[in-house]
């Protein structure tokens, strides 16, 4: 991602260095950084909830906030903090606040990642006791909310990841839908290159970078494995003749000719940039890129020429997709913690979700607003619904050593990709490197 906008529709972007060396295995015992602006103490009042987050290119935040101090007249008002747009500089500065003793912010708008990493240091409060209906919001985001057995967040919106296709380029191809499995979909594109001219079957995010592990996550997990073992995530499960299939199938992208060598150093701009200048049938993103097929500035193509399906399989195994989004996490060293929920439980209401989901293009994370007429008219991709969103949507590995994990993955992910080493011998190579991350941050513990 070129330009990170936190407020705005894309993933989270964070640059290998400045972010995926951030937390981890050394976060327990990271030396204090220098102050990045703010200092420690947790400087709110009784009257005041601050509430932190980047900017929102959106006016949806500040929209919600003034609506919720209008009807909280008398009692408490909540104030926006804005935070760099950057992920990781946003990360960064948190990091360093809760280290000096708990900085300025009573409620964080958090990066779906970071929940473990925070808990396992005990910088956000555990909600276990105040929130209680989770069963109302999707799986995905609730999965990545919980840590060692208590919820440590509230989901705001979800990401997953999606493909979409060239229904017209398709459809002249003589394909009448979409592939379903990971073979389909190379025989497809390279069919409907040939026929119909256009440059690639198929663009993605294969640069080393998180969204890359993203990308890679997919194919490992549509093919039947997994990083760490769902039930002991101090387990290092990715050595498998599943995970190396995966890998296997992504680098086969580019060996078949499906995809450009190119897709090596592509993000999600430049991913999305071939596909809506038209140059590629087949893309992997996220769902703020459907709306920008209906802005002619933005897109050469229209949403009536694009469809949007789930991530493809391999035969015989299920659609898998990797969630993103933002959470609400409250700071422990708040002193208003009775406001600073309220807050949360009243921005993540049906009501102010819906009002995330049309007005800000954001994907919601209760259930039944999948089901809601207004959200799937004028949230296309919402229609997608209970498939691709509900079921599919899976946390990257919930670890306190998740951005350790990260950066490992990021380089072998990318190093089977381009052909570097083996899919075999990349799992082997992160088998050792992630346990020993593991244990070394246990230890450290």
């Amino acid at each position: 991602m070129k330009r990170t906008r936190i407020g705005g529709r894309r993933g989270a972007e964070l640059s290998r260095k400045d972010f995926l060396r951030l937390g981890g295995a050394g976060l327990a015992g990271a030396a204090l950084l220098g102050a990045a602006g703010c200092g420690g103490g947790g400087e709110s009042s009784s009257g005041e909830v601050i509430f932190s987050w980047g900017p929102d290119d959106t006016g949806v935040l500040p929209k919600l906030i003034q609506k919720f101090n209008e009807q909280h007249k008398g009692e408490f008002q909540v104030r926006y903090r804005e935070m760099p747009s950057d992920t990781g500089q946003y990360f960064d500065q948190l990091r360093t606040e809760f280290q000096a003793g708990g900085g300025d912010t009573d409620v964080i708008g958090g990066d779906v990642i970071w929940p473990a990493q925070f808990a396992a240091s005990g910088w956000i409060s555990d909600l276990s006791d105040r929130f209680t209906d989770t069963d109302a919001f999707l799986p995905g985001p609730m999965q990545a909310m919980t840590y060692d057995g208590k919820v440590w967040g509230v989901p705001w919106y979800t990401d997953s990841g999606l493909l979409y296709y060239r229904r017209d380029l398709l459809e002249q191809a003589g394909f009448s839908g979409p592939p379903a499995t990971w073979e389909e979909l190379k025989e497809m594109g390279l069919q409907t290159k040939q026929d119909t001219g256009t440059q690639l079957g198929f663009a993605f995010q294969g640069a080393e970078y998180e969204g890359g592990v993203c990308n890679g996550l997919e194919y490992i997990r549509t093919h039947g494995g997994e990083v760490l073992d769902p039930n002991d995530p101090s387990k290092v499960i990715i050595d498998s003749p599943e995970s190396a299939a995966g890998l296997e199938t992504w680098h086969s992208m580019i060996e078949d000719g499906v995809t450009t060598q190119a897709v090596l150093q592509y993000k999600e701009d430049e991913s999305y940039g071939a596909f809506i200048r038209g140059d590629a049938i087949f893309l992997r993103n996220w769902p703020y890129v459907y709306a920008l097929l209906s802005n002619p500035e933005e897109s050469e193509i229209t949403p009536d020429q694009v469809g949007v399906a789930p991530i493809p399989v391999s035969e015989g195994n299920q659609s898998y997709s990797t969630l993103g989004g933002w959470n609400f996490l409250i700071n422990a060293a708040s002193d208003v913690q009775d406001e600073a929920w309220e807050f949360v439980r009243w921005m993540t209401d049906p009501e102010q979700l819906k009002t995330n989901a049309i007005e800000g293009s954001r994907l919601p994370v209760r259930r039944s607003l999948y089901e809601d007429q207004e959200v799937l008219e004028k949230v296309p991709v919402a229609r997608l619904g209970k498939e691709a969103i509900i079921d599919n949507a899976t946390p990257r590995p919930v670890s306190p050593y998740y951005s350790d994990i990260s950066l490992e993955l990021a380089e072998q992910f990318n190093a089977a990709l381009a052909g570097d080493v083996s899919p075999e011998q990349a799992v082997k190579t992160l088998q050792s490197d992630l346990q020993s991350i593991v244990e070394e941050g246990q230890a450290a513990g």
